[in-house]
């Protein structure tokens, strides 16, 4: 047995439609059919009710008639003498039949008769056909049976239910066929975005877009699908683009180091090539500098490519908190100025964001420079309240040219080509600005120096 859960969306969805109309058939057939014999059956009873009045006004002058009789046995009444007419009998006052009588006398009958009882409604079978009797008192005493035969109601009943049979068979096709044109073209977007998935899955080709022509549910499907397409497309672009470009900032300190330690074998191996203690001591000093910075390189790789920032949960993060704890790890005099704001954000995210601000600030500063840290509530561009954090150092500064692409990854000023760095510090704290759905520009400082200001909504 198929299970439900195994069919296709389209057949289910015309089982559904069929199921349901064959639901309203049958409800609508037993109305219409209970309905049609409830009045076949008033109209059979108001016959008989209309027949025994005029026997019952006259009784005397039906003593002597013969009952109607179609089933062919000679006896025939005059006055009925054709199939739908009723049957007639009398009773006299002890239920007896005052002539050779077909009907069968019951026991409502005679009760009837008696005056036990004011009258009775039977279903009888006379010679094997069913008939509908009313038993009355006739003006007098004794009763009147009238009996109608019921081969005509069932016919028209029969026909009846055949129609409502034939009729719900058609509205439960039509309706079949007309649930599978509607979940054909309704579930026709659903096929197109199907198609583009296995398309994307087999491909990996995220290029591929969805034309979007409504505003209903699979329209916001489709729009969705094309806004994850185009959210994929910028991931891998940007991927790549750090591949590169971390490729390209590793190769540097990684053929530095081949080479001092390719010197320092050489020097192992051939004596008359040993080196003097103080440039053996410079070499390993240079090569403890490079492996340090290439370890930073790799961590700030790491923290840049780092994918996991949605799964960092949200809340209340205590920036004065955040700020000081950090600020308590540099080993330079800095000049704070804490409000208490809370913003909602991802704790780790804002730490590195903070201490990269710090380290940036540090390495720019000179030895008796000072760094200001401000943290103060500022309402955003947009009017937004928020939270403002400023670290400024007392060195050089940025120059004019360099202000757009302070935030680019790997990219270093003419100025800080000297000084140690990978040109990824400010990149990530434009990330987790980015991320928090904030804003950081950088600014000169008084009387000289930068200022690098972050914005947070709170």
């Amino acid at each position: 047995m198929i299970r439900w859960r195994t069919l296709p969306l389209r057949h289910r969805l015309t089982l559904i439609a069929a199921a349901a109309v064959a639901l309203a058939v049958v409800g609508v057939s037993v109305v219409a059919f209970a309905a049609v014999g409830h009045q076949i059956n008033a109209s059979v009873d108001d016959t008989l009710r209309r027949d025994a009045a005029t026997v019952s006004a006259a009784p005397a002058d039906w003593v002597d008639r013969t009952v109607v009789d179609p089933d062919g046995d000679g006896r025939r009444d005059p006055d009925h003498d054709h199939d739908i007419s009723p049957r007639v009998q009398l009773l006299d006052t002890r239920g007896r039949p005052a002539h050779t009588g077909v009907l069968p006398v019951t026991g409502y009958a005679r009760d009837v008769a008696t005056g036990h009882r004011p009258e009775a409604y039977e279903e009888v079978t006379v010679r094997g056909r069913e008939y509908r009797m009313l038993t009355r008192p006739v003006r007098g005493g004794g009763a009147v049976q009238v009996a109608l035969s019921l081969d005509g109601p069932h016919r028209t009943m029969t026909g009846v239910g055949l129609a409502v049979l034939v009729v719900g068979a058609l509205g439960v096709l039509a309706a079949a066929v007309l649930g599978a044109l509607v979940a054909r073209a309704g579930l026709r977007p659903v096929d197109r975005l199907t198609a583009a998935v296995e398309h994307v899955t087999a491909t990996s080709d995220l290029t591929g877009e969805i034309d979007v022509t409504g505003r209903d549910e699979i329209g916001r499907l489709a729009t969705a699908f094309t806004t994850m397409l185009a959210a994929l497309r910028a991931s891998r672009a940007a991927q790549r683009l750090l591949v590169e470009d971390a490729g390209h900032e590793l190769r540097t300190p990684l053929t530095s180091l081949r080479t001092n330690i390719q010197l320092l074998i050489r020097a192992e191996r051939h004596p008359d090539r040993a080196l003097s203690d103080v440039d053996r001591s410079r070499l390993l000093a240079d090569l403890d500098t490079q492996t340090t910075e290439l370890t930073r390189l790799v961590g700030e790789l790491v923290d840049l490519a780092r994918d996991d920032h949605g799964a960092e949960p949200v809340e209340q993060v205590d920036l004065a908190d955040l700020v000081d704890l950090a600020v308590q790890r540099l080993d330079l005099p800095v000049d704070t100025a804490y409000a208490t704001v809370q913003v909602p954000g991802r704790p780790a995210s804002l730490t590195r964001m903070v201490a990269n601000l710090l380290d940036n600030a540090a390495k720019w500063s000179p030895p008796d420079g000072r760094i200001t840290v401000r943290l103060v509530a500022a309402p955003g561009p947009d009017g937004r309240p928020g939270a403002e954090l400023s670290v400024a150092d007392q060195g050089p500064g940025v120059a004019d040219e360099d202000v757009p692409r302070i935030f680019e990854r790997f990219h270093r000023a003419a100025a800080a080509r000297a000084v140690p760095g990978s040109g990824l510090g400010l990149a990530i704290v434009a990330q987790a600005v980015t991320l928090h759905d904030g804003t950081v520009r950088v600014e000169r400082a008084d009387p000289t120096g930068a200022r690098f200001v972050v914005w947070l909504p709170a």
